[in-house]
C-alpha cells in the first residue's frame, strides 16, 4: 500500500510573499488581525468567532504569572548561569508546564467530558470523587495550596464564561457538577482552581483536550520573559541558589576541616 505523502495547510510562501492558511500574512492579517485571533485561526484550523478570543484572551492572562513558582525560578536560575541564552533560560521553565503546575487543565478535561457525556452527570461525578478519594488522589482542578478557600481566578473564569450566550455550557455545568461531587465526598468545600475553570472554558470553545496544555505554554512563555527582564533589573538567582544550599543541609560524613 502506497504511504501517504504528509500535508501541511499552515503555512506557505513564494518570493514575494508569506501565507498563513488562505490568509496573506502581509494584505490580510498584519495591522488587520489580533495575535490572539490569529493563533486560534491557525490551533484550531477554523475562523474564530468573537467569544472565542474573548475566552482565549482572558485563559492565556490567567495562566501567565503567578509569582516565584517552580518554572520561574528554573527559568531564573539558567538565566544566572548563561544569560547569553534568554531562549534557553524561558524553555527551562516552560519544562515545568506539565500534571502538577500550570498544565493540570489537560488532566481535568476528559473527566468534564465523561460528565458532559454521561447519562447521569451526578452519578458520573460522584463516581470520579469517590475514585480519586479511594486512592487518595487530588481531583484535578481541585484544590490549591495558595489560594483557600476559594480560588478566585477560578471563579472570575466561569462567571465570564456563564455570560457567554454562544457557548453550550455543558463543560461549565460538568465542573459544576463535579465540584459537589468533590465536596460531598470530602465533607467540606474543595475550591476549583485556575486550571480546572480554564479546561471547562477551552472545552466550551472547542479546544481538544490533548492541545490545551499549549495554551499554557504560550502564555508562560511570555510570563518568563517578564521574570528575565526582572532579572535583569534585580538578579535574584544567585540568593535563591544560596538560600536553597544553606537551608538543605549535608547530612553524610563530613569532610575533613568541614565547619
Amino acid at each position: 500500500m502506497k504511504t501517504k505523502t504528509p500535508e501541511t495547510r499552515l503555512c506557505t510562501h513564494t518570493l514575494t510573499s508569506l501565507h498563513y492558511g488562505d490568509a496573506n500574512l502581509v494584505e490580510d492579517l498584519m495591522g488587520k488581525r489580533s495575535f490572539t485571533e490569529v493563533m486560534l485561526m491557525q490551533i484550531l484550523q477554523r475562523p474564530p468567532r468573537p467569544v472565542d478570543m474573548r475566552i482565549c484572551d482572558v485563559v492565556l492572562i490567567v495562566l501567565m504569572e503567578h509569582g516565584l513558582t517552580p518554572s520561574a525560578i528554573a527559568t531564573r536560575l539558567v538565566y544566572m548561569s548563561a544569560p547569553e541564552n534568554l531562549q534557553g533560560a524561558v524553555a527551562s521553565g516552560l519544562l515545568a508546564v506539565g500534571s502538577s503546575f500550570v498544565g493540570t487543565m489537560e488532566n481535568c478535561a476528559p473527566l468534564l467530558e465523561r460528565i458532559a457525556a454521561a447519562a447521569d452527570p451526578d452519578a458520573e461525578a460522584l463516581q470520579i470523587a469517590r475514585h480519586h478519594k479511594e486512592t487518595k488522589s487530588a481531583v484535578p482542578g481541585f484544590g490549591h495550596h495558595l489560594h483557600k478557600p476559594v480560588d478566585p481566578r477560578a471563579y472570575k473564569l466561569l462567571e465570564l464564561g456563564r455570560a457567554e450566550p454562544e457557548l453550550k455550557g455543558d463543560r461549565i455545568r460538568a465542573l459544576e457538577t463535579l465540584s459537589k461531587a468533590v465536596d460531598a465526598v470530602a465533607g467540606r468545600p474543595i475550591t476549583i482552581n485556575a486550571t480546572g475553570a480554564v479546561a471547562a472554558l477551552l472545552g466550551e470553545i472547542g479546544v481538544p483536550t490533548n492541545v490545551m496544555r499549549g495554551f499554557a505554554v504560550i502564555s508562560r512563555a511570555a510570563g518568563l520573559v517578564a521574570h528575565i527582564v526582572e532579572e535583569q533589573q534585580s538578579p535574584s538567582g544567585r540568593f535563591i541558589w544560596d538560600t536553597v544550599e544553606h537551608a538543605i543541609p549535608f547530612v553524610g560524613k563530613k569532610p575533613e576541616g568541614a565547619a
